[in-house]
């Protein structure tokens, strides 16, 4: 049965069918690297995932994966991975996969979501990844794009992530105290990726911040990054 890695790793149960998770991560975290091995990991294990990737290529998520021993190609053929190309735009380029946005305007992300949710391909359950929410921010109003994250984002996650999870991550300090707390406040989850360096070496501490409806460990722990760049917690 697919699991959740690293966070499933701190619950006592299965995450509930349709939540919605919030990854608050420091920018220098392992959190990027996180996202793939928890992408890899549903994969590996029989489900299906969309993976919006706003902060880095699609591309590189592909190698990433294959290091991971997964059939790419394959599954993307047989559409039980579905690579989103978020991040061409942010470079004023055009993108040019099977799934994309030419624009990151609350206005215009919502009529897409719209037309990708008429696609039987699109809409079928399965977990949805978005690497770096924090990137639309770039380009809208504070208020615009927190509304739409809440009767947008968030509802249409829920709904694809019936059986599994919908996972939102957000770099932390580059938005108002005030998104975060509207956002916390509308997530089942909050995980957090926290870059310590009090240590002789930089590492990369994660805990579950909240977790509706499934016990949770909240105790900080560490993670290590494998040869094949898999991400593995330290109990």
């Amino acid at each position: 049965m697919p699991r959740i890695a690293l966070i499933e790793d701190l619950t006592d149960e299965s995450v509930p069918g349709g939540s919605n998770l919030m990854i608050e991560y420091d920018a220098p975290s392992l959190w990027y690297d996180a996202s793939i091995t928890i992408a890899g990991n549903w994969l590996r294990t029989g489900g299906d995932c969309a993976y919006f990737a706003m902060a880095q290529t699609v591309e590189q998520i592909r190698v990433r994966l294959r290091r991971l021993g997964l059939d790419v190609d394959s599954l993307e053929r047989h559409d039980k991975l579905r690579l989103f190309d978020c991040y061409s735009i942010t470079l004023g380029q055009k993108p040019n996969e099977k799934w994309s946005l030419d624009s990151l305007k609350v206005g215009d992300v919502s009529i897409q979501i719209s037309k990708w949710m008429k696609d039987p391909a699109f809409d079928k359950p399965g977990m949805g990844i978005n690497d770096d929410l924090s990137t639309m921010g770039r380009f809208n109003d504070e208020k615009n794009w927190v509304e739409f994250l809440l009767t947008r984002n968030i509802p249409a996650g829920r709904k694809l992530s019936a059986g599994s999870a919908g996972i939102d991550a957000y770099v932390n300090g580059v938005h108002s105290d005030w998104v975060y707390k509207r956002l916390e406040a509308s997530y089942d989850g909050i995980v957090d990726f926290k870059f310590d360096e009090s240590g002789d070496e930089p590492t990369t501490l994660m805990r579950i911040r909240r977790m509706r409806n499934a016990r949770f460990d909240g105790r900080w722990h560490q993670l290590k990054l494998a040869e094949n760049f898999e991400v593995i917690l330290e109990k």
